[in-house]
């Protein structure tokens, strides 16, 4: 039986920092276990231009604890207004990484997002002409559509038309929670790929909402019926490079999750490792981990993989801190609910 397991050293293909004392508070979770991890751009006011996302570098790198080395790899909010020659400069210097869709009201900050895909042709287009990846937050707005379809609907509405009337353009289609977007990103090219993040591999919405509602297991998109789990956790498990780790590590304040109306988003970062050790040994997946958290990722974002190294050993149940103390508030610790038998050392 394995208790001890090396890997090379993982990244995360999804990441809110947030910015300030919330920046400071959190940014040292993630680096103690993450080379690298895809910076989300939905600040207040978001990351629109590459001047936005250099000064936004800037300020996690000084954020950054001493003797502590952490890549943000940086990602620009689409508009509506955006400018595609500004895209294409601020990928042209290494700047940016990719390029992150909001549909309009899908998420938190998505108030800026796009409401009219045909005004955003453009830009697509010239990513696709320079391989520029766009980050997808997959879900439409409409009232009408129920909360628990809005993935599926925006594959069909949405993001398919995208990629049909864009050829070459990369997508990762972020957070996915759906046996749908399971099977649609798995049947795509090497154009297609998919995040899928630590919540979703571990709940659903029973966990949620069961004998009272769990706000801290609130996010976008929401967690879905239980027979979608077990097609996300074979994705995961699966070896295919299609797959890897986007944490959607979201930090709030706990007085705004623990709110009458919750802000979503889990934060994971302190656990996440523990957590995807906990469930791929489950699946007797654990020879499969790497490359989901360390290989698939770099191979579509065309980057080295990392050459340091973390271990997990396998015992007693780890001690999850409940809270991680911010100039910005408390923050709640994201706890599954079960014990995690591994830990990093």
């Amino acid at each position: 039986m394995t208790d001890r397991l090396t890997l090379r050293r993982p990244d995360d293909w999804h990441l809110h920092l947030r910015d300030g004392a919330m920046l400071d508070g959190v940014l040292p979770w993630s680096a103690r276990h993450f080379a690298r991890a895809i910076v989300m751009p939905n600040l207040v006011p978001p990351v629109v231009t590459g001047r936005d996302a250099a000064a936004y570098r800037d300020r996690i790198l000084n954020a950054l604890p001493e003797g502590m080395t952490f890549e943000p790899l940086m990602t620009l909010y689409l508009t509506e207004d955006t400018d595609p020659a500004d895209v294409a400069k601020a990928a042209e210097t290494g700047l940016v990484k990719a390029v992150k869709l909001y549909p309009a009201g899908a998420t938190t900050n998505s108030a800026s997002g796009v409401r009219d895909f045909d005004r955003v042709r453009p830009v697509l287009e010239r990513m696709a002409a320079t391989g520029l990846p766009l980050c997808v937050h997959g879900e439409v707005t409409r009232p009408e559509i129920d909360i628990f379809d809005r993935e599926a609907v925006f594959i069909d509405e949405v993001l398919d038309p995208i990629r049909r009337a864009t050829p070459g353009l990369r997508v990762v289609m972020e957070h996915i929670t759906t046996s749908e977007a399971a099977a649609y990103a798995a049947s795509g090219g090497d154009d297609l790929a998919a995040t899928i993040t630590v919540q979703h591999l571990m709940l659903d919405r029973n966990d949620m909402l069961v004998g009272g509602l769990r706000p801290h297991f609130y996010c976008l998109p929401i967690l879905k019926r239980g027979t979608h789990r077990p097609k996300l956790l074979e994705a995961a498990t699966s070896g295919s490079p299609r797959f890897f780790l986007g944490t959607d590590s979201a930090p709030h304040p706990t007085d705004r999750k623990e709110a009458e109306c919750c802000a979503a988003g889990c934060f994971t970062a302190p656990v996440a490792l523990s957590c995807l050790a906990e469930v791929f040994d489950e699946a007797g997946a654990l020879d499969r981990l790497e490359a989901f958290v360390s290989e698939n990722g770099a191979r579509f974002y065309g980057l080295p993989r990392n050459e340091g190294t973390v271990t997990l050993e396998k015992g007693d149940p780890l001690e999850i801190p409940v809270a991680v103390e911010t100039g910005a508030g408390s923050v709640t610790v994201f706890d599954p609910g079960r014990p995690l038998h591994w830990r990093v050392v």
